[in-house]
């Protein structure tokens, strides 16, 4: 299938794993690029030489074109910016941060830049600085996607942009894909659908978890990890997002995170006369890490916390990366053929897409 996305990239399927926190380590990131789509690595969690170590497991694996996630905000990602520059990473994908110096950086020894973007805002200031294509994330996206839903969020966006848009949140299969490309997009990621498949290093008992649940078994809120956020419906999420944290609980919460995030006690005292909300905001990001961690490693759903999008309700196996690219790409074409047949413009042969 040829898109824009797959011409941009190098690449066979317009289908990407995004960057998720333990779970797109290595294996997985090396099988779906080894499938022909775009696998990133995600370097949020990572220091600088295990995101280095990852960046050669992956080159050991596959030969072909992926990419690293960097989240710009978060403690230790200029030393794995940095990294990934020298290793001179095909694909650079960033967020929640201002990436003009990077795009520049990657666009210097040939390297293509993504920005992960959820308002058509934010898309137009990242086309601006230079970036190669935009990762957009929709109201169903799990994680930080924004309060539009994908099918008016992707064909606005595409309408603003010159550049290839990647359509996140609520994408698991073929259908979502020829969907994404009518509504004017040049692909699509996957996350929840690759969460759930053999390759992924989320836990077990989560991925069963994703395919017993349905698309409404997710909770939408600022409670979480102080952003707006999807994540799976369980006691422990609705306890997590039920209220507001008191101020002098952020305060404690905050120093705990300052310390575990290596930032100065000094900030987070300031901040209480200068900022409390940033406080809440610290507070309930570090209490998130431990939560997402207990979920995401060791399966414990009962206290911890899954980033998760809708899109678990159409998860129903634990496939293969390569099997699960090679059936959306498939079924892709059969639905693309049949709404041919429907508009009266084919006798059921495949048409080209793109």
């Amino acid at each position: 299938m040829k898109t824009a996305l797959t011409d941009l990239f190098a690449i066979e399927a317009p289908i990407v794993l995004p960057g998720m926190s333990w779970i797109s380590k290595p294996t997985l990131v090396a099988a779906v690029s080894e499938a022909g789509g775009l696998g990133i690595l995600a370097a949020g969690p990572l220091d600088p030489d295990t995101t280095r170590a990852s960046i050669h497991e992956i080159r050991s694996r596959t030969s072909r074109p992926f990419g690293v996630g960097l989240t710009l905000m978060m403690p230790g990602a200029a030393e794995n910016t940095k990294v990934v520059l020298e290793e001179k990473v095909p694909v650079v994908n960033f967020a929640l941060g201002k990436g003009e110096a990077l795009v520049k950086a990657v666009h210097e020894y040939g390297g293509k830049a993504v920005a992960t973007i959820s308002s058509e805002k934010h898309a137009v200031s990242a086309e601006r600085v230079g970036v190669d294509a935009v990762l957009l994330t929709g109201h169903e996206a799990a994680g930080h996607g924004g309060r539009v839903g994908s099918i008016v969020l992707v064909p606005a966006v595409a309408k603003a942009l010159s550049i290839p848009v990647i359509a996140a949140g609520g994408f698991a299969d073929g259908r979502g894909l020829v969907a994404a490309l009518a509504l004017g997009a040049a692909g699509v990621a996957m996350g929840t659908r690759f969460a759930a498949c053999v390759e992924s290093d989320l836990h077990e008992n989560v991925k069963q978890a994703i395919v017993d649940k349905s698309q409404a078994d997710t909770i939408y809120s600022n409670r979480f990890d102080g952003m707006w956020a999807r994540v799976m419906e369980t006691p422990a999420a609705v306890e997590a997002t039920a209220k507001p944290m008191s101020l002098p609980r952020a305060g404690f919460r905050a120093l705990r995170a300052a310390k575990k995030l290596g930032l100065p006690i000094s900030r987070i005292l300031g901040g209480f006369v200068a900022a409390p909300d940033r406080i809440r905001m610290l507070a309930s990001f570090g209490a998130a890490i431990e939560k997402v961690e207990a979920a995401t490693i060791h399966g414990d759903l009962e206290r911890g916390v899954q980033f998760i999008g809708q899109a678990q309700g159409l998860v129903d196996d634990l496939a293969s990366a390569g099997d699960i690219v090679r059936r959306t790409l498939a079924e892709a074409r059969e639905i693309q053929a049949t709404v041919a047949d429907q508009l009266g413009e084919g006798t059921g042969a495949v048409r080209k897409v793109g």
